[in-house]
């Protein structure tokens, strides 16, 4: 194992606790699996977080033998749908699955949640839809996580949880901290009545203003000097005027 592997290794166990700790997932029901060059890393199955090591994370390949594993315990009962989604979709680096209360909630009433705030734009388009019901770690379920992710970073999973992915495993777990939150925020918007919702001009903007947030602005030619240097420098020679002026 290479110094990098473990790193990533022992980042994906950090997520897992974060998770529970914050409330994002419960017990060992989650899952979190990473791109590393061409495997995946994803837990263990049934294994507590507070227990886990790196040399347990297991490792699958993402071509060749589908299924295949390496390492001293199976991999996660949902190893399905994180492989396949990072087969079919080169841009995801991380896949982050968990039971988070509203989501869950929401996906219990089978209900996907419209673009009833700006922070849809993150996602990829104007909802997120609700992928339609089969067993747990059923290559049915697979298929249709990989449907209702089709040009999303994020879906439910009826009467199940939910699935936010990434291009690593920072964006995806951030991502499913973002679904979690909206989640809760149109659930209690139905109890006051009903939400309004954006339009999908409204949401492209937002997606158009994404793309260049956190930019910084160009930095100053390095002939210039900066206001406050110039201004001192100002200052320091009127003081040395007025001192001559003084024993003149």
């Amino acid at each position: 194992m290479t110094r990098e592997e473990r790193k990533l290794r022992e980042a994906i166990i950090a997520k897992c606790r974060w998770m529970n700790a914050s409330g994002l997932n419960q017990g060992t029901s989650g899952n979190i699996s990473a791109r590393y060059k061409d495997r995946m890393l994803i837990t263990p199955s049934a294994t507590p977080y507070g227990a886990m090591k790196p040399e347990m994370i297991a490792s699958m390949p993402l071509e060749g033998e589908y299924g295949s594993w390496e390492g001293p315990l199976q991999p996660s009962t949902e190893w399905r749908f994180h492989l396949d989604i990072m087969r079919g979709r080169p841009d995801v680096g991380g896949v982050v699955h968990t039971h988070s209360t509203y989501a869950t909630v929401l996906a219990i009433a089978r209900k996907p949640i419209p673009a009833c705030h700006y922070m849809m734009a993150a996602f990829g388009g104007n909802d997120i839809r609700c992928a339609g019901y089969a067993r747990y770690g059923t290559a049915k379920l697979s298929e249709l996580a990989l449907q209702a992710l089709e040009g999303r970073n994020g879906c439910l999973l009826a009467n199940h949880g939910m699935i936010a992915v990434g291009p690593n495993l920072d964006k995806a777990m951030w991502l499913a901290v973002e679904l979690e939150t909206i989640a809760r925020q149109y659930y209690l918007s139905l109890a006051l009545g009903g939400s309004h919702i954006l339009s999908e001009a409204e949401i492209a903007d937002t997606a158009k203003g994404f793309s260049t947030y956190g930019l910084q602005a160009p930095k100053p030619r390095s002939n210039a000097k900066p206001a406050k240097a110039r201004t001192a420098k100002a200052a320091a020679g009127r003081h040395v005027e007025k001192k001559r002026s003084r024993t003149r």
